[in-house]
């Protein structure tokens, strides 16, 4: 014993071990699920203005958004318009010109009567007036004029530049002023004299309207403050940069709005991630602290679960999340039905619950998609039950499909963005994911049921048909015990439901755990006729023993040869136990001279004893169906007996040592086992006695009315 569990101990420890080093490995891939995706994303997509994109670059899904670059764009193209502010014409400007110009006349007059210098002279004098641009005859006329003229001339010159600087001229009107001055000046002055009077007065036209700087940027910043955000709407698969074009502002501001254009964070990238793959894996761990299901807490089944759980998450990230119809498409509600089926609801709502915030993780329309994937695949599992038909997958998957339906439309319809044919699309994208995710799940029950070697219900259904060749079988040769299990499985079924063990399980076990007797009908009593000599009478007792202990290893091998699953092999195997065959060995001790020379072992079965509720339940049903069908008990206080002596009998000898039942479970068990047998022993009416010919009469009476 103590070899044993040291053994045990050591086992215990190996498996704990792998266990630890399964969840680091599946935390340490799911961090990489997590982070790979954007990080080759900004290698294989970043791009920089004024580049040439080496590949076409989609947008992955809808999205409106403010654009900076078209905004920005519109007010500056509205800057541009805004004319230059210019200050009121201002009076003094033109009073400064106009005594410029008098001081100049002044000047030129001087010299014209300057009587002690020559003519060169005076041409230099006059040449030394900066403003004043004449060519040599033009100089020469200019002395020349009679004094008469030059008044005229004078005054001319005075009137027309005061004339023009009366209204308000700008930088830009200059060239024009100047051009229409032979307009303005009277046209009695020869041609001669005219071109004099322009250009006296051409140098002294300056702006009387000056530029403001400070009121014209005030007017631009009034523009471009009145300019509206801009919004760019950029629809699901529309091209965001075309390869071989060089990349623009706007194309890196529409790949920055998707992730794409400019990198991201790495180390907050990696700290966030390595995050959220810590808090996955301590969950994990707390759950599979708190609940030891034995089903899920084999090393075989924490591998394919994480298997199956890290293969849905890299396909989502790597193929499925950064597309715009695949991520409705993509049946992740399949793993959840197929855990739900396989295990428990709870389990399969606990890990879809942490897949789908997984996938779902840092994507924009995260909400969106979550509740889309979660609360279909919960409907699903909640309807689906454990697939006993395969209607229950149909019918799931339009479940589903509904579900999803409505969950786009509640997003979609009227959002501003999908327009009727997206939402049509999205919505037929719901329906076949439902169907999608019954189809996967119906596949995947099956990798997980040959692979963990656990029946599934379809399966289980499909096996407890009459028609099964075994049950065939054990109806022909041993026509006793198939009655005997169908007495059995009833009893068992019904305390499994009260208890909420695997009733189907337990019915398929129950029609099978005595299949080896079909090798040896006639030895057991249920199979014996009436008033006929009893085998058991005439051989000595330890072969009879080894007969009837036979059947297990017998039944064993039927279930094998017939290929049933290991599961219901189990019920073959711990029906008895290592329980004694007490009638055989209590024979053998009263025919042995010494009953110390009775070996226990010769009469004992194999076992092992019961490793679950479902082969427990069994044990305890067998037993009380044999002794209720042997004692024939008439009141109730007698069923009670029975089932207590049973019951006890097993409990004592540590047979339910190694399941998970309880005191109350075995209570529950007791009055289920009571309520059961009292319907099929209840006392009957005992019919008097009436004549032959009377009731010949009466039948006939009845079946010939008049």
């Amino acid at each position: 014993m103590a070899e044993k569990a040291q053994t045990q101990k050591q086992q215990g420890f190996t498996e704990k071990a792998i266990k630890t080093i399964v969840l680091i490995l599946f935390a340490l891939l799911v961090f990489s699920a997590l982070v790979l995706p954007d990080l080759m994303n900004q290698q294989t997509q970043m791009v920089s203005i004024g580049e040439v994109s080496t590949q076409e670059i989609l947008a992955p899904y809808s999205v409106t958004f403010e654009s900076r670059i078209y905004t920005d764009s519109a007010k500056e193209s509205a800057a541009s318009e805004v004319q230059a502010v210019y200050l009121p014409p201002d009076p003094d400007i033109a009073r400064t010109q106009l005594q410029t110009l008098e001081n100049s006349l002044y000047y030129m007059s001087t010299i014209r009567s300057d009587s002690f210098s020559n003519e060169t002279q005076k041409i230099q004098d006059l040449k030394a007036i900066s403003s004043l641009q004449l060519t040599d005859e033009e100089y020469i006329d200019l002395l020349e004029l009679s004094e008469q003229d030059w008044i005229s001339i004078q005054n001319e010159s005075r009137r027309v530049l005061e004339s023009v600087l009366r209204e308000s001229i700008r930088n830009n009107q200059l060239g024009t002023v100047r051009s229409n001055l032979p307009a303005i000046i009277d046209f009695s002055f020869k041609n001669e004299q005219t071109n004099l009077i322009i250009a006296l007065v051409s140098p002294y036209i300056v702006p009387t309207s000056l530029f403001s700087e400070e009121q014209t940027q005030l007017a631009k910043e009034q523009a471009k403050s009145a300019v509206k955000p801009i919004t760019r709407q950029i629809m699901a698969g529309e091209v965001l940069v075309r390869r071989g074009e060089i990349v623009t502002p706007a194309d890196l501001e529409a790949l920055t709005t998707f992730g794409l254009g400019e990198p991201t964070d790495q180390l907050t990238l990696l700290l966030n991630s390595g995050a959220i793959a810590l808090v996955t894996a301590i969950l994990i761990f707390i759950y599979y602290q708190k609940r030891r299901g034995p089903a899920i807490n084999q090393i075989n089944s924490v591998l394919l679960i994480a298997f199956f759980f890290l293969l849905f998450l890299f396909l989502e990230k790597f193929l499925v999340m950064d597309r715009t119809i695949l991520p409705y498409l993509f049946p992740i509600a399949a793993l959840g039905l197929t855990l739900s089926i396989v295990f428990n609801f709870e389990f399969a709502a606990f890990m879809s619950t942490l897949l789908i915030a997984l996938t779902v993780y840092g994507h924009p329309r995260g909400i969106e998609l979550a509740l889309y994937y979660l609360l279909p695949t919960l409907a699903g599992m909640l309807v689906i039950g454990k697939a006993r038909r395969v209607s229950s997958f149909i019918v799931t998957s339009i479940v589903i499909g509904l579900l999803s339906a409505v969950i786009v439309v509640a997003f979609r319809f009227g959002d501003g963005i999908t327009d009727w044919i997206g939402l049509a699309s999205l919505i037929a994208a719901g329906f076949f994911n439902g169907v999608a995710a019954g189809t996967l799940a119906l596949l995947l029950q099956n990798i997980f049921a040959f692979v963990l070697d656990v029946p599934t219900a379809l399966q289980l259904m499909d096996i407890s048909r009459p028609d099964h060749p075994l049950l065939q079988q054990i109806l022909t040769l041993s026509p006793g015990t198939y009655q005997h299990s169908l007495q059995v499985s009833n009893l068992a079924e019904q305390a499994a439901d009260a208890i909420g063990a695997d009733r189907l399980l337990i019915r398929v076990g129950a029609l099978y755990h005595d299949a080896g007797k079909t090798e040896n009908p006639v030895f057991f009593v249920e199979n014996q006729i009436r008033d006929k000599v009893n085998p058991h009478d005439n051989i000595d007792p330890k072969v009879a023993a080894e007969t009837i202990i036979r059947h297990v290893p017998d039944g064993v091998a039927l279930a094998k040869r017939h290929r049933l699953p290991s599961r219901v092999i189990d019920f073959i195997k711990e029906h008895h136990g290592t329980n004694v065959t007490r009638y055989q060995y209590s024979k053998a001790l009263e025919a042995a001279e010494n009953p110390e020379d009775v070996n226990v072992s010769d009469f004992t079965y194999p076992g092992p004893p019961p490793q679950s509720r479902e082969t427990a339940l069994l044990m305890l049903a067998d037993g009380t169906e044999a002794s209720a069908r042997a004692n024939t008990p008439k009141t109730d206080e007698e069923i009670l007996n029975v089932i207590n002596d049973v019951i006890d009998f097993c409990k004592d000898s540590g047979q339910l040592d190694n399941t998970d039942l309880t005191l109350r479970d075995i209570q529950t068990v007791k009055e289920s086992f009571y309520n059961t047998l009292k319907q099929s022993y209840h006392p009957r009416i005992k019919y008097p006695e009436q004549p032959k010919q009377a009731v010949v009469a009466a039948t006939t009476e009845a079946s010939n009315p008049s």
